[in-house]
C-alpha cells in the first residue's frame, strides 16, 4: 500500500508540472528532459552566492516565464551548445528568456531556444563573459521571433566569444550603450542584423563569420538613446559573405530599414577601422557608409551626432557583391551607369563647413573603388572619386579586458 502510494505522488506531482515544462516537446525531447533541473533553475538564480558555479546538465530544459539573475560572480556552465538547451518554446510570461543584472558573470556552454522576446540579456553589469552560447529561434526567420539573441546593454567590459546567433528579427549578436567590448570567434546567420555594435565605445568585432543574414555587421549611432557618441571599433579579419535573407524585422524597427545582401553597415559612427575582411556575394553593397540624416531623415535630439567621420578602411578582400543592388540610391546609381555597386560607398553628407579630409579613408595608395552618392539618393557623384579618400589614419588600440 505504501509503495502504491508514493508512485500516486510522483504521477500527481508530475501531472501538473507537465504543462508548464513540456510545452511544444516531442516524445524525443521529453526523454532528454531533466525535470528536476527545470524546476528548480530560477530558485538556484535567487539563492546563489558571489562565487558560486551552477551547472546546466545535459539535455533540454523547458520554461514557461522568463529567468532572471542579479547576484555578482556568478557562472552558468553547461555541458555544450548543442547539448545543454534551455527551451522557451511557448513561453507565457516574460520578456526575454535570461535577463542578467549582476557584476562578474560568465556563462559558457549552453543554448537559449524560442524565446517569446529577447533571448539572454545582459542589462547594466560590468565584467561580462559569453562563452560558446547559441540563441537561436528553431522555426527559421520569422517577424515573430525575438529582437535579439545575445545583448549586453549598458555594460562596460565584454567578452562574447565562441558564440553563435541565429533567427533574430533585430539582431543576432547586439551590444549597445556600452564600453570596452570584444566579439570574436562567433558566428551569427540568418538574423536580421548579424552583429550590431550601437552607441558603444572600444570595441573589436574579429575572427566573426556573418552569414545569410539581411545585413552582416551593424555599426550604428543612433539618436534619443541614455548613450551617445558611439565610436572607436575595429572590424577586422571576419567572413562577411551571403547576407542575402530578405528583412523580416517588425514595422517600425530601424533595422527594417537594412536592405538586404548588405555586408557591413556604418551609421553615424566615427573612428572606425575596417581591415583586413573578407567580403563575397552581399548582392547589395559590401561596404556602405551613412549619415542619420541621409534620405531625409529628421532629428529632434541637441546631443546627437548623425555625420560618421573618420572611418579607416583598408587590406580587405572582395569577391563579388554589389550585384544585385537594393537601397534606393544603389539602384538609381545601377540604373543611371549601368553598373554594379561599388565595394565601398559613401552617402556624401558633411558636416555644415567641414571638409572632406580624413572622413572616409581608403589608404594613401587606394585603388578600390568607392562611390560617392553626394548626399542624394538620385545624383550620385564619380563611381572613381578617390582622391579625397587616399588618407590614412592611425590604427586604433586593441581592445585589452
Amino acid at each position: 500500500m505504501k509503495k502504491k502510494l508514493r508512485s500516486f505522488k510522483f504521477s500527481y506531482r508530475l501531472f501538473f508540472l507537465l504543462p508548464l515544462t513540456l510545452s511544444g516537446c516531442n516524445e524525443a525531447e521529453i526523454s532528454s528532459i531533466d525535470l528536476n533541473f527545470a524546476e528548480t533553475f530560477q530558485e538556484q538564480l535567487i539563492n546563489a552566492k558571489p562565487g558560486d558555479i551552477i551547472d546546466i546538465p545535459a539535455g533540454t530544459h523547458v520554461f514557461s516565464r522568463s529567468l532572471s539573475l542579479s547576484v555578482p560572480g556568478v557562472t552558468l556552465r553547461g555541458k555544450g551548445m548543442n547539448s545543454s538547451i534551455l527551451s522557451f518554446k511557448g513561453q507565457a510570461q516574460g520578456a526575454e528568456g535570461l535577463l542578467v543584472s549582476a557584476n562578474d558573470f560568465i556563462i559558457e556552454d549552453v543554448a537559449i531556444e524560442d524565446t517569446k522576446g529577447d533571448a539572454l540579456k545582459i542589462n547594466q553589469s560590468k565584467n561580462v563573459t559569453i562563452r560558446r552560447v547559441r540563441t537561436e529561434w528553431t522555426n527559421g526567420a520569422k517577424t515573430e521571433n525575438g529582437a535579439y539573441g545575445i545583448y549586453p546593454v549598458q555594460s562596460e567590459n565584454i567578452l562574447i566569444e565562441g558564440s553563435v546567433a541565429i533567427g533574430a528579427s533585430d539582431a543576432g549578436i547586439y551590444v549597445g550603450q556600452s564600453r570596452n567590448i570584444i566579439v570574436r570567434d562567433s558566428r551569427a546567420e540568418y538574423n536580421v542584423a548579424g552583429i550590431e555594435i550601437e552607441n558603444s565605445t572600444h570595441a573589436d568585432v574579429y575572427r566573426n563569420v556573418a552569414t545569410k543574414n539581411t545585413g552582416g555587421i551593424l555599426v550604428f549611432d543612433l539618436p534619443n538613446l541614455p548613450v551617445q557618441g558611439g565610436q572607436a571599433t575595429r572590424v577586422f579579419n571576419n567572413d562577411i559573405y551571403s547576407n542575402d535573407t530578405e528583412n523580416f524585422a517588425p514595422e517600425g524597427n530601424i533595422v527594417g530599414n537594412v536592405p538586404p545582401g548588405t555586408g557591413l553597415l556604418i551609421l553615424a559612427n566615427d573612428n572606425i577601422e575596417v581591415f583586413e575582411n573578407r567580403f563575397a556575394g552581399n548582392g547589395n553593397v559590401n561596404i556602405m557608409i551613412y549619415s542619420f540624416l541621409f534620405g531625409g531623415r529628421k532629428i529632434d535630439d541637441s546631443n546627437y551626432d548623425p555625420y560618421p567621420e573618420q572611418i579607416y578602411i583598408y587590406n580587405n578582400n572582395f569577391d563579388g557583391g554589389g550585384e544585385k543592388p537594393r537601397h534606393p540610391a544603389l539602384l538609381a546609381w545601377a540604373e543611371s551607369s549601368a553598373l554594379g555597386t561599388p565595394n565601398v560607398v559613401w552617402d556624401g553628407m558633411v558636416r555644415p563647413g567641414r571638409d572632406l579630409d580624413n572622413i572616409v579613408c581608403l589608404g594613401k595608395n587606394a585603388t578600390e573603388s568607392l562611390l560617392n552618392l553626394g548626399g542624394k539618393i538620385e545624383g550620385s557623384t564619380s563611381q572613381f572619386a578617390l582622391e579625397p579618400h587616399r588618407c590614412s589614419l592611425d590604427p586604433l588600440k586593441p581592445i585589452e579586458l
